[in-house]
Parts: structure tokens; C-alpha cells; sequence
């Protein structure tokens, strides 16, 4: 399929030149549903590369035939898992930015093992940011933003970043006009890998 990132190896980690592009930043979307998120910021931003990262087939399908439709050679879609690929297939120092953006919360307790955001998770993430990258994570569920500001702090290293929405172009996912239509607000939280990369 047309826009379909296909790696030859689901259990090996890829290679850089796989996903790389000679001088271009890459963004990895993860959870990237209808893809209006990525479709938006391939749009916007010709000179990098997208990758956003879906588990369910109809909604890949569907984001790959949005990326043909609107001529964007800039974007391609992973369906798998979104913690799997980060943790065992992406190459290490590949990605500028890592978004992850209004993630299932799993508000009970009893659930909170399954949230995407634990500290084995963002030591994935710091791994596979190139130094000075950036991971980006929403939610409009306050007790989410604050384990993930927690997991961040325990995980040391991270510098924390500004990010209002007039801060830089970011475009709404379906679920954030979704909540911000029922009136609930966004929480965000944005941090930097320094470039040191220590």
C-alpha cells in the first residue's frame, strides 16, 4: 500500500537509512488514529519526514490513502504498536521529535501498568532521540499528565520546555477538538534530550 512503512524484519531494530533521509529531521507520530495530525504537520513542514505509527489496520489504510490522495512523499505509516516500536525498532538517534498525543489514560489504579508512559518506555524514548530532540505528550487527563511529569522526573536527564499553544505550529488531533468541544482542557508536557545527549 501506497504510503505503508513495511519493515523487512518486525524483530530486528531498523536500520537507519531505512527511515532516514540524508539532512532531513524525521517526527514520529505515535497512536496517529485518523492521521489529520500528521497529514497537517507533513503539510505544513515539506523539508522533514513523518512516521506515524498506527496499530489498527482500517485506521492505517486509511491515513496511507490521505497521504496519496494529498501528495505527501514526506509521510508513511507503521502499523504496529506504538511502545513495541519504540522500544525494539526504531534505530538509536533517528528521531527530532517523538509525539505522543491523548493516549488511552487507563484511569484505574488497577490499570495504570498499561499506560504507555513508564520509565522504561521514555528511557526508549531518550534512546532513540537524536540529541536535542524533543518528546511531546497530551492528554486531557490531569492524574495522566502528572504520572508522566513523575516518570519524566524519575527518568533525570530530561530539560523541561515551554509549549503554549501559540508556541509553535501544532495542529489538533480528532480527539483533542473532540475534548476541547465538550469544554476540557489539554494538558501538555514537552521536554528536550539535551544535546550532550548525557
Amino acid at each position: 500500500m501506497a504510503g505503508e512503512l513495511v519493515p523487512a524484519n518486525y524483530f530486528q531494530r531498523l536500520g537507519r537509512g531505512e527511515i532516514c533521509r540524508d539532512g532531513r529531521p524525521l517526527e514520529v507520530d505515535l497512536g496517529c488514529g485518523d492521521g489529520s495530525f500528521l497529514i497537517e504537520m507533513a503539510r505544513r513542514h515539506p523539508e522533514r519526514d513523518f512516521i506515524g505509527v498506527e496499530r489498527l489496520l482500517g485506521r492505517a489504510r486509511k491515513v496511507c490513502r490521505k497521504l496519496t490522495r494529498n501528495q505527501l512523499a514526506n509521510g508513511r505509516v507503521l502499523r504496529l504498536e506504538s511502545r513495541y516500536t519504540v522500544e525494539w525498532l526504531l534505530p538509536e538517534a533517528s528521531v527530532s521529535r517523538l509525539h505522543l498525543l491523548c493516549p488511552d489514560p487507563w484511569p484505574k489504579v488497577r490499570h495504570h501498568r498499561r499506560r504507555v508512559v513508564q520509565v522504561e518506555f521514555l528511557e526508549a524514548v531518550w534512546r532513540v532521540l537524536e540529541p536535542g530532540g524533543e518528546f511531546l505528550f497530551m492528554t486531557d487527563h490531569e492524574e495522566y499528565f502528572r504520572w508522566a511529569g513523575e516518570k519524566v522526573a524519575a527518568c533525570g536527564g530530561w530539560e523541561g520546555q515551554e509549549w503554549s499553544e501559540e508556541t509553535f505550529f501544532y495542529p489538533k488531533t480528532d480527539f483533542q477538538r473532540q475534548w476541547e468541544g465538550e469544554g476540557k482542557a489539554m494538558w501538555r508536557l514537552r521536554c528536550r534530550k539535551p544535546l550532550s545527549g548525557v
